[in-house]
């Protein structure tokens, strides 16, 4: 942890004037304490709990109902409603690793999760407590595990809906509402060889170089283009094998995550073409690109991100994606969020949640 806070770098800025809006500071306070609940894909619980117990105090002063969706065991999301929802909210409270604590500046909050998305989480739910004080009805918020890894949580609550017309999806768009966002497919490959010593590699068959033809022969598929969404684009994100460096390896190993400007479908079958047999081939993960709406008087973006968007299919009404923060930084250790854009968020969701509920 204490390596992520040495590298930190915060650009200067001119000091955000604090002391004139008190109730900032509770917004920024909210986006630490979830920071600083570590919340790792499969470790959401003790986040969920504190998310579970603040919601049930705002729900219990306003009229308002929470619940836990049971996901699987010490898993679930956080769902509450004033009202039959029309218009949900909704991001996730998982994060990548590793956790780093909150800190901040004049500028910025940073932590894992910062932007990606604590401080999301917290704009909504100051959102919805303004628009409670204002005599709105018909919300939902609903937070939901896995992100990160698979959208198990959007898929549980796809077979849980409850009657929502429309879905704003919290991810870090520089609060800009997204066009549109890129799907993802991903691979897992694995090649198999046969063991040897390295002064008799006649005797053997080396996992690594079958890994390593296949890869080479993937780097050159040609990946389709979508004049909204722009290039489909393939990582090699692990590549692991072998026993030791005198052993001719009998297994190698590697993970291919390609983003998606549609189904994925011809990607898909490009790969097993290639691939045919010279290694196993496991599909842990395919999500569709998605084209979203926009809304009068909001700056819109495309982003390259995957959302959970997908996993929800339909079940919580037609999508929206917006949230403060820069992808750029998430997943990284110089996460952050710009305390402008969290408090800018807040009047911004409301005027998207008003323009649904019309």
């Amino acid at each position: 942890m204490e390596r992520y806070r040495e590298v930190a770098f915060a650009p200067k800025a001119a000091p955000y004037p604090l002391h004139l809006f008190p109730e900032f500071m509770e917004l920024f306070e909210l986006t630490r304490t979830l920071v600083d609940i570590e919340s790792i894909t499969e470790n959401e619980r003790a986040v969920g709990e504190y998310l579970f117990q603040h919601l049930s105090s705002l729900a219990s002063t306003t009229g308002g109902k929470v619940e836990k969706m049971d996901v699987e065991a010490d898993r679930f999301n956080v769902f509450a409603c004033w009202g039959d929802p029309v218009v949900t909210l909704s991001t996730h409270i998982d994060t990548v690793p590793p956790f780093f604590a909150s800190r901040e500046d004049d500028e910025f909050i940073w932590g894992r999760g910062a932007c990606d998305t604590k401080g999301i989480i917290a704009a909504m739910i100051f959102a919805i407590r303004e628009l409670l004080k204002e005599g709105q009805r018909n919300l939902g918020l609903l937070l939901v595990v896995g992100e990160e890894r698979n959208s198990t949580g959007a898929e549980c609550a796809s077979r849980n809906g409850r009657g929502s017309r429309f879905l704003i999806n919290g991810e870090p768009t520089e609060n800009k509402l997204a066009l549109g966002s890129k799907g993802a497919l991903r691979f897992e490959l694995t090649a198999r060889g046969k063991m040897a010593h390295s002064a008799y590699p006649e005797l053997g068959e080396s996992a690594i170089l079958k890994l390593l033809d296949i890869l080479s022969d993937l780097r050159r598929l040609p990946l389709p283009c979508d004049p909204v969404l722009g290039q489909s684009t393939m990582n090699i994100g692990t590549i692991s094998g072998g026993r030791a460096p005198n052993v001719i390896p009998d297994e190698a190993r590697a993970e291919l995550f390609f983003r998606l400007i549609d189904a994925g479908d011809s990607i898909e079958a490009q790969v097993r073409q290639l691939v045919n047999g010279r290694a196993d081939l496991f599909k842990p993960l395919h999500v569709p690109a998605v084209h979203l709406g926009s809304v009068p008087g909001f700056e819109t973006s495309i982003v390259a991100f995957t959302t959970d968007i997908p996993g929800f299919k339909g079940a919580w009404g037609k999508p929206f994606l917006f949230g403060p923060g820069s992808i750029h930084v998430a997943h990284t250790s110089q996460e952050r969020i710009p305390k402008k854009q969290l408090v800018d968020a807040v009047p911004l969701y409301k005027q998207l949640v008003k323009h649904l509920l019309v």
